[in-house]
């Protein structure tokens, strides 16, 4: 038996809460300690439509059922009038390889666990007593970073850079819930000078931030760059913070910030980082002090994704949601 789950059902059983937080952390812990199986990512790129499709999947030791991610990304779709992602995740039978469920969030559960990893970042990364955060990108990722942000600091005010001038005029309409101020910046330099915490947002292939920029305390979360040709910031930065955590060096190396600072020869390709799921594990492997600059290079793991979607089936279950076929 089979249960397929459409998203309105789906978002009755996942939402961008605390509650997430420790599902994901549990994630990235296990990806830490080896207890994981979970092969490169698998990437389509359409160029013609400036789009990608990128399949993840991870089996984590001694858990009944694993998922397969199915996720696009197609970046002239505002323009259409549609969603730039889209998606769904298959739950597999650890032991029989038996489809478990069907769950077709269209996206949805990919934004909400990407969402849930820049909080995590920021929890073990950045100052706990950080209020202003920068968001790079006005795009739907940008405001669930936010909205994610304010789980786990104090943030009551967000500064706001896009390239896009549409979206960047509506970003403090649709973020009104959120009940913080919003001051949209001039430039990216202005947006660094004026916050605390940074996440970057957008499918940029030229960094975005500069290594002058840098200032004390900064933590910078990069979560954008998830194809060899993405980069949103400086390789310098990475040779020059104090501290670098990739969500997985391996994925990072080929397909993050840390990709682009190897191939600059700022880092060597030998040298080892602790990984988000090491600090979650030992905190004191993180920020040592208030002036740490701090840096998370995000490419999204395959962990993450068998997380919330086992996650997702239990409450569907528990709730009698979902057509079974």
């Amino acid at each position: 038996m089979t249960v397929l789950l459409e998203s309105k059902e789906i978002k009755k059983c996942v939402q961008l809460n605390e509650q997430l937080i420790p599902v994901i952390e549990d994630a990235f812990k296990n990806l830490a300690v080896g207890k994981t199986i979970m092969p490169p990512i698998l990437r389509l790129d359409v160029h013609k439509y400036n789009g990608e499709t990128d399949v993840k999947t991870a089996y984590i030791e001694g858990l009944d059922s694993y998922a397969i991610k199915v996720a696009s990304g197609f970046f002239n779709n505002p323009k259409l009038g549609i969603p730039s992602s889209n998606g769904m995740m298959i739950l597999l039978d650890s032991k029989t390889g038996v489809i478990k469920s069907l769950l077709l969030d269209k996206g949805y559960l990919t934004d909400v666990r990407t969402a849930i990893a820049g909080s995590i970042a920021a929890k073990y990364l950045s100052n706990q007593d950080s209020t202003k955060a920068g968001i790079i990108g006005a795009g739907l990722q940008a405001k669930l970073q936010l909205e994610a942000l304010k789980l786990v600091r104090p943030i009551d005010k967000a500064f706001i850079w896009s390239r896009d001038r549409d979206k960047l005029n509506h970003f403090e309409e649709e973020t009104k819930y959120l009940d913080l101020k919003i001051e949209k910046c001039s430039s990216i330099e202005e947006l660094i000078t004026k916050s605390e915490i940074v996440v970057t947002t957008t499918p940029s292939k030229s960094p975005l931030i500069k290594n002058e920029w840098l200032k004390k305390g900064l933590h910078i979360t990069a979560m954008g760059s998830d194809a060899e040709e993405k980069n949103e910031i400086d390789p310098e930065i990475l040779k020059n913070c104090d501290i670098y955590i990739p969500d997985s060096q391996s994925q990072t190396a080929v397909l993050g910030e840390l990709h682009h600072a190897i191939q600059a020869k700022v880092i060597s390709p030998n040298e080892h980082f602790n990984e988000l799921g090491d600090i979650i594990l030992n905190p004191d492997l993180g920020r040592k002090s208030k002036d740490d600059i701090t840096i998370c290079d995000l490419t999204g793991t395959g962990v993450q994704d068998t997380a919330i979607a086992r996650f997702t089936f239990d409450i569907a279950m528990r709730k009698k949601l979902g057509t079974k076929i």
